[in-house]
């Protein structure tokens, strides 16, 4: 064979191996893989089996399989939830960070960049060192909830002050908003610093721990406050992926091809604030999912967002799970801050994946 006709086989073979319905079946049994580990590694191991078992069992079937109640209580309780939370989490995270990538026509843009993570987080820092103080005897008596919502209403303000900056004459200037948003991210980080100086020392621990990222708050009670606010707005993308598309030609372009590209943007800026607002709400600030996650899929299988979207929901909440798992199992029964793991994970690979770009 030719030198032109083994170009030819490698060819055909990467577009196969790369082919846009092959990568998703491969995410897809990624995260089915990675859900299961999750769930069944740890200090109480459980079986798939097991695992299916008392699955069925919370819904009246038996199947006969053995298990004991510390298994089931470990799993129900503790880790089904937990990676729930992840799927849930890193999805959005991810989705989000392919919805600034586009807006911005930037593969730098992540949620970070608006400073909804940071305003999120000034406020739950708040919450933790003058909660008690501000909010007389709701932190102390609704404390499981009241962190939860501070972050939540401190990512909603942070998005809508943004967007309120950026919008003029009735159109939304994409330039001012990500001036706008690393203008905020300064002032909370200022914030945050001067919160953590007034700390005490216990304080400080929980706000150390939850500015690094940790899935360990998950119970059902959060999941069911938190999931509808992540889950109702992306089936509102299913919608925007041929805009998206078109985005990506330019405002002008987009314009001229009858899509109404201000409304859009106000769309895409109000699916990521809702969706993490509520991730960092209850997660605390997980770094580089939403940045390393959209630009190595649109390396893979190209920029259509019809196929962009659902693979980087995939991807991002299978990095999330196994992120999650190696926090902790690396150092049990002690637990790793997962924003340490994701940062570790993703700093080195989104430098190698500049230096192979320089490359060509």
């Amino acid at each position: 064979m030719g030198r032109l006709g083994e170009i030819s086989v490698f060819s055909g073979l990467s577009d196969f191996l790369f082919s846009k319905r092959i990568v998703i079946t491969v995410l897809s049994v990624a995260l089915l893989g990675l859900i299961l580990l999750g769930v069944g590694d740890g200090a109480v191991a459980i079986s798939p089996t097991q695992i299916i078992a008392i699955l069925a069992s919370k819904i009246g079937i038996d199947l006969r399989i053995p298990f004991e109640a510390q298994q089931e209580s470990v799993l129900w309780a503790i880790r089904f939830p937990r990676v729930i939370l992840g799927v849930l989490v890193g999805a959005s995270l991810a989705i989000s960070g392919t919805l600034l990538q586009g807006l911005f026509r930037n593969p730098l843009a992540e949620p970070n960049l608006l400073g909804i993570s940071s305003g999120a987080a000034f406020f739950a820092v708040g919450a933790i060192v003058l909660g008690e103080y501000i909010a007389f005897g709701f932190f102390t008596e609704y404390k499981i909830y009241a962190l939860p919502f501070a972050a939540f209403v401190g990512g909603i303000c942070t998005i809508l002050l943004v967007y309120r900056i950026g919008k003029r004459r009735g159109s939304v200037d994409t330039a001012t908003i990500l001036l706008a948003g690393i203008a905020i991210n300064a002032l909370a980080g200022a914030g945050i610093g001067l919160l953590t100086f007034l700390a005490d020392d216990t304080q400080l621990r929980n706000i150390t721990f939850w500015l690094l990222g940790s899935l360990g708050s998950a119970t059902w009670q959060s999941l069911a406050v938190i999931a509808p606010l992540i889950i109702l707005p992306l089936f509102w993308l299913k919608n925007l992926s041929r805009q998206m598309n078109a985005l990506l030609l330019g405002d002008a372009e987009a314009n001229h091809l009858g899509i109404d590209v201000d409304k859009l943007k106000r769309k895409i800026i109000f699916v990521v604030a809702l969706t993490v607002g509520a991730s960092v709400s209850i997660t605390g600030i997980i770094g580089f999912v939403g940045l390393v996650v959209p630009h190595l899929l649109r390396l893979t299988i190209g920029a259509d967002h019809r196929n962009l979207i659902p693979a980087s929901a995939l991807l991002g909440a299978s990095l999330l799970i196994g992120a999650d798992w190696l926090s902790r199992t690396i150092v049990s029964p002690a637990e790793l801050p997962i924003g340490v793991i994701t940062a570790a994970i993703g700093s080195p690979f989104f430098l190698w994946l500049l230096l192979k770009k320089n490359e060509h």
